[in-house]
């Protein structure tokens, strides 16, 4: 299993990589290239289908409420005191979109770390729900709402989005019908395992074809949404898949850093990265204010991690944004140092909270009978 130091030493190196291509070839704007968006586009989008369907759903759906509060209010509460922070210390409207860019949780980071969280079985399925569903809303606000605010409402006004909206929802449902067609046919049996080794070959070239779709026409909540339901069992592949796009990522990122990197927007970084980690503090202990979560509440409000989504929405908005990478990047690394640093001290502080079981019901038995003091004699016989 690979440390948290690993994995960060490996991201380093793949940083490093990136930069070490762009500054030995001299490459510059490559934000700008129309193969650039369309990688950088799938593997957003694919960070989104990776995140919902990797998320267990029984547990979602005992978590469900508080998870709906999270990512709808919730997500909106972190963008106002983020961005409350960054207007009061530098004044630009414009960060705005910074803000969003790094409200959510990483999902990556939050299921590598579960294995090893001191958190009870509840607060692990509430906050696994809530990174795997806070990466849709976010990147909607993204395209949408930041728009409106910052562009003039550039991206074709409301009817624009209802356009693209149902345009999400035809796909989603076409994929959703497709589904259960293969549903119906899919073999049982040991006598049917090649049948079904074919079922799932057709499955995966489904939705590689909707992740093609998607990813053409910009419509990545479907993949958000199909991801909840369109899941060939392929074990682990889709986790290693995810963290291969996360080094692919962090490539990229270093592809456009090495021309935009300055010590300046390094600093702008930390503040936004710091904003960000206090405001999961803030939501979280809201979220958590009844009397099940007293004992998980610390550790939820010192959940905030970032990573895949948050860096390909800055590369996502640098071609119209110049700058924002050079700010997310370090935002990510800082509120990542927050985490390990916060966490390391506060399991140190307190131990694990143990898990209080349910009361199982009070079976009634029969009343004893005439014979079973004959049985405990015959027990004191043989003893």
């Amino acid at each position: 299993m690979v440390t948290p130091a690993v994995r960060s030493v490996a991201l380093l190196v793949a940083l490093g990589v990136g930069w070490f291509v762009a500054w030995q070839w001299e490459l510059r704007g490559v934000e700008e290239s129309a193969a650039y968006a369309f990688f950088i586009t799938a593997l957003l989008g694919f960070g989104l289908y990776a995140s919902t369907s990797g998320i267990e759903l029984g547990e979602f759906r005992k978590q469900f409420r508080t998870v709906v509060v999270a990512v709808t209010l919730g997500v909106l509460a972190k963008v106002a005191l983020i961005f409350g922070v960054m207007f009061l210390v530098y004044r630009e409207p414009w960060h705005l979109i910074l803000a969003v860019a790094v409200a959510q949780i990483d999902p990556l980071s939050v299921a590598a770390m579960r294995g090893k969280s001191r958190m009870s079985s509840s607060a692990k399925a509430l906050l696994a729900a809530w990174a795997s569903f806070d990466d849709p809303i976010t990147v909607l606000l993204t395209v949408y709402i930041t728009s409106f605010a910052l562009r003039g409402g550039a991206v074709g006004g409301f009817g624009g989005f209802a356009v693209d909206f149902a345009l999400n929802v035809a796909l989603a449902g076409g994929a959703y019908a497709l589904w259960r067609l293969v549903r119906r046919r899919v073999p049982v049996g040991d006598r049917a395992r090649a049948g079904r080794w074919a079922v799932r070959a057709v499955l995966v070239l489904a939705v590689l074809a909707v992740g093609f779709v998607a990813v053409q026409f910009s419509l990545l909540l479907a993949l958000a949404v199909i991801g909840l339901f369109f899941r060939p069992d392929l074990g682990r592949w889709v986790d290693g898949l995810a963290e291969v796009g996360m080094f692919a990522a962090t490539a990229a990122v270093g592809l456009v850093l090495a021309a935009e990197f300055s010590w300046a927007l390094a600093g702008v970084g930390a503040v936004l990265g710091a904003a960000a980690f206090l405001s999961q503090g803030v939501v979280a202990w809201a979220l958590t204010l009844p009397r099940r979560w007293r004992g998980d509440r610390a550790r939820l409000c010192l959940g905030q991690q970032n990573g895949l989504t948050a860096i390909i929405l800055a590369l996502l908005l640098e071609p119209n944004f110049p700058g924002a990478i050079a700010v997310v990047a370090p935002a990510v690394v800082v509120v990542n140092l927050l985490h390990a640093l916060a966490n390391g001290y506060y399991d140190r502080l307190r131990p694990p909270t143990p898990e209080i079981a349910e009361p199982r019901p009070i079976r009634r038995t029969a009343p004893a009978t005439p014979l079973a003091p004959a049985a405990f004699r015959r027990l004191g016989e043989v003893g």
